[in-house]
This record gives C-alpha cells, structure tokens and sequence, in this order.
C-alpha cells in the first residue's frame, strides 16, 4: 500500500537510504541538461533471483547546446563537458535486507526526482536544518506500517528548534 503524505516540519531535511520492493523512482536532468529522447527516467525496485535490486534503463543527460546542433554526433564525442565528480554509492556488502533496495546510483547531471510517494515499510531519515538543535526525545526516523489495516507514518519524537 501507499504511504500518507509525510508529516511536515518546516525546520527539517528527509531523506531515504532504502526502498522497498515497488518502490519507483524518477531521474531528473540538471539545468542546461536534457535526457536523450526515447530514453525512459524510471526505475524500479524488484526482486531479482531473491535480492532487492534497482532495474535500470538506459538513461543519460546531455547538454541542451549538443543536442540542438546540427552536428550533434561530432560535438557528442568531442565537446561535452564531463559527468560531475559524484560518485555512485559503494555497493553495500550483501547484508541488503531482502525486500529492500540500498541507494539508487547516481546518473552524471542528473539527480531523482521526489515525489514523496512512498510504500508501506518504507523508512524516512530526519535531520534537523542547519542552524536548529534536536529536542528529547530524539528519535530520527518515520516508518511507514500498516497497523490494523489503516497504513500510516509511525510518530516521529523529535523536534528542532534554533532556541527561540
């Protein structure tokens, strides 16, 4: 099932390190970046031979300049600047929770889309903002469970403040 939309807290930062299975999720181009037409920005978590994992399609983002030239095949191998320095997360050891897929990898000038749907087992990381402190009790994560048959975020007990 389909997880609520997430409680918001104006002085904090969510973020998620896995998804479980059927999660789906978007890449987006950077600005000044496009996907290659045809290409397909979705994937999807899945159970392959019984491991949690992401099925990618072939996707890339190329810079809107290439793309509108005329001799976008030349400049394609001799004018785009290179992919950002960010890395794709180390492969986890195989202690991967079956049913549970770890961080998508990363896609040069690209970044995933969010758009906050998330499933039932689904678990939220919560950071305060810079600038704002974590209140008692401190606990830093919402789960997404299915309690008697009514699905919703198990209550986050934290709280940020800047003092004031």
């Amino acid at each position: 099932g389909k997880c609520p939309p997430l409680p918001s807290d104006k002085y904090g930062n969510i973020s998620a390190e896995t998804f479980p299975l059927g999660t789906k999720l978007y890449y987006v181009c950077d600005n000044g970046y496009e996907r290659r037409s045809s290409q397909y920005p979705g994937i999807r978590c899945r159970n392959i031979s019984g491991t949690a994992s992401w099925v990618y399609s072939e996707f890339e983002c190329i810079e809107e300049e290439i793309l509108l030239s005329k001799n976008r095949t030349a400049e394609l191998n001799f004018t785009q600047k290179p992919a950002r320095t960010t890395q794709s997360p180390a492969p986890r050891k195989q202690e991967n929770i079956i049913g549970f897929c770890d961080e998508p990898k990363t896609i040069p000038h690209a970044s995933l889309g969010k758009d906050n749907t998330y499933l039932v087992g689904q678990v939220i990381h919560f950071r305060c903002q810079t600038g704002y402190d974590k209140q008692p009790p401190i606990s830093r994560t919402l789960t997404c469970k299915n309690w008697n048959g009514e699905v919703h975020w198990m209550p986050l007990d934290m709280q940020c403040t800047n003092g004031s």
